[in-house]
């Protein structure tokens, strides 16, 4: 269905022409780039040793669909920046399959026990399938930021090694 690739500087127009504002970057990425994105800012990602990007590819048409990143962290590693730009290929199970790509890729490649992620608690449609996947709520974690006169509250999600069924 999916396969997850290196993401490349070249990729960078793809992923970029399908951030159209402030809100969906924010939504996308967190409070870390700023409106419009950039490939100066992409470019930081990819010289950050801690982080590994990927293009999301359909497998059957070979087209981009997406993009994610992998934040290698001390204890963990942090699931991030996951974008199905087409809105047509949404709640058609490219998310979970993306997340498990991820996951396995993140428990293959790192040694650690533990797998995060961030979302913003509106986002039902993510949280639910987050949980397909086995994240759970970690309801000690939270933080929120400003999105003009809207407080956006980012709860966390947590997957062990030994949950996570390939």
């Amino acid at each position: 269905m999916i396969a997850l690739q290196p993401f490349h500087i070249q990729d960078a127009s793809a992923l970029i022409s399908n951030i159209k504002d402030q809100r969906a970057l924010l939504q996308f990425a967190g409070p870390m780039y700023s409106f419009p994105l950039t490939e100066d800012q992409l470019d930081r990602d990819l010289s950050d040793e801690n982080r590994t990007l990927f293009k999301i590819v359909d497998a059957e048409s070979q087209n981009t669909i997406g993009h994610a990143q992998i934040f290698l962290k001390e204890k963990t590693f942090l699931l991030g920046r996951i974008l199905i730009w087409d809105e047509n290929n949404r709640g058609k199970g490219y998310g979970k399959k993306v997340m498990q790509e991820l996951l396995k890729y993140g428990f293959s490649n790192f040694n650690r026990e533990l797998a995060e992620l961030n979302v913003y608690d509106w986002n039902i449609g993510a949280i639910e399938c987050y949980k397909k996947v086995g994240f759970a709520i970690d309801p000690e974690v939270k933080n929120e930021v400003k999105m003009d006169d809207e407080n956006w509250v980012s709860i966390n999600m947590k997957i062990y090694r030994d949950t996570f069924e390939l």
